[in-house]
């Protein structure tokens, strides 16, 4: 059998930092390690070995319990559509042009989404998270908040998921650090995302998701692609709201389109932008600080909220996508 612990592995267990923490003994940490041999064979006694070195974070635990997301529009747009994102959008466009229009060649993605998405993430690479993983996934797998949101689960499949992503891509799990929900690289890929979507582009047999741009573009452009990119066409549009409008049709949780924009003009919701009356849409209402401004969202927008399903995060990265691409026109 194929020993979990790469030789990179096997040194960081001995380094000096593992060497001056305390072992932690985290609740259910027996119970993680035994489903772990169960499920991805990997050896209980050595994932035990990886989890005592898991720090519990208060600040973790913090920081989830009070996300971005939580804002209104009016607040949580300005943190990302700045003067200083767009320029630095065309710059990292520019810098990286022949890899984008590859990448968006290939997986049939508008070039100014793969790098808008990365300028949310992580402002073309310049934040890319202080916290070590293996302290935020086990922080949010055995100590989550009592949020009335349990998402303890979902977060011990990611854990799961990055222990065998440390065995397939020998990456050095104690060592690699990312948000505090613990995504990772210029793209801020959750373990099971960068298990099921990264690619190689580069060619070089790694999927590095730090350091090869061509593999961060890529990811990202295949990630949009396999749910569902479709080029070329509408992401969002202004809406008016008529007074025979049915609220009810205002999205709240699920932003698939279920109308088309003929049947939510007959029901109060037009627009004034040319996209057909058979297109498929969805209403969006988001809080402006004078009232709230609304849209319709497409096949697109939904996409966007496959990487994060917040449609605050979803509209930033289409109103960033637009101020770059026309930036890049200037």
């Amino acid at each position: 059998m194929k020993r979990f612990l790469s030789p990179v592995l096997a040194t960081v267990l001995t380094s000096s930092c593992y060497a001056e923490s305390t072992p932690q003994h985290h609740p259910g940490a027996e119970e993680f390690a035994e489903r772990a041999a169960d499920e991805f064979q990997l050896p209980a006694t050595e994932v035990l070995e990886l989890l005592q070195q898991a720090q519990f974070r208060q600040s973790i635990v913090d920081a989830i319990s009070r996300p971005a997301e939580a804002k209104p529009w009016y607040q949580y747009r300005p943190i990302f559509i700045t003067d200083q994102r767009i320029r630095g959008g065309v710059d990292f466009w520019r810098d990286n042009d022949a890899r984008i229009a590859a990448a968006a060649e290939q997986y049939g993605v508008d070039p100014q989404i793969i790098v808008a998405i990365i300028g949310v993430e992580t402002f073309y690479g310049r934040i890319t998270g202080g916290y070590r993983v293996l302290d935020a996934l086990a922080t949010l797998s055995f100590y989550y908040p009592a949020t009335g949101n349990d998402r303890s689960a979902f977060f011990s499949s990611e854990l799961m998921h990055f222990l065998v992503l440390g065995q397939e891509e020998g990456i050095p799990v104690t060592e690699v650090t990312g948000s505090y929900a613990g995504a990772m690289g210029l793209g801020q890929f959750m373990p099971s995302s960068y298990r099921e979507y990264a690619v190689d582009l580069d060619g070089d047999g790694r999927r590095d998701l730090w350091s090869s741009l061509d593999d961060i573009i890529g990811s990202v452009a295949n990630y949009l692609h396999r749910h569902g990119w479709k080029h070329g066409e509408p992401v969002a549009v202004g809406a008016i709201r008529r007074d025979n409008a049915d609220d009810s049709l205002i999205a709240r949780r699920n932003f698939k389109p279920e109308s088309t924009v003929g049947e939510l003009a007959e029901k109060g919701f037009a627009t004034e932008a040319d996209v057909g009356a058979d297109e498929p849409a969805a209403v969006l209402s988001l809080e402006e600080a004078d009232g709230d401004s609304l849209w319709l969202t497409f096949d697109n927008f939904y996409v966007i909220t496959r990487y994060n399903r917040s449609p605050l995060y979803a509209m930033a990265v289409y109103q960033l996508s637009q101020a770059i691409l026309a930036g890049m026109e200037d």
